[in-house]
């Protein structure tokens, strides 16, 4: 799979809220930034921030705005759809990825204002 195959893939896996499932796109050493939050370092660290993210009765949802791609990295404008049973947020965000020969995301930076996540 082509890097842009692959992100786009991920992208549609997030609605399944499937931890290993997304692991599984990612190699073990790879590195996760969501800017105004932090940095998780491999697989063990990115479950973490990624259980945190999905808890309990959440419904995600990427709907791909814009995507363009150059080789082996793949700039991601989106809308991520998230909801609870307490509150639905239309979060705007802009991700880049870098993937490998492999087909693995090496690098994920994502891009968004907290105050809109609810995070401030």
């Amino acid at each position: 799979m082509d890097a842009e195959a692959v992100v786009r893939s991920l992208c549609k896996a997030f609605s399944r809220t499937n931890i290993d499932e997304l692991l599984a796109y990612f190699t073990p050493d790879a590195v996760y930034e969501k800017i105004p939050v932090g940095r998780f370092d491999g697989q063990d660290e990115i479950r973490g921030t990624l259980d945190v993210f999905f808890g309990p009765e959440v419904k995600v949802e990427f709907e791909i705005l814009h995507l363009v791609s150059d080789g082996k990295v793949v700039c991601v404008e989106r809308i991520v759809h998230f909801e609870t049973g307490s509150g639905k947020i239309d979060l705007p965000a802009m991700a880049i990825f870098e993937v490998n020969e492999a087909g693995k995301i090496t690098a994920w930076r994502d891009y968004f204002d907290r105050r809109q996540a609810g995070l401030e």
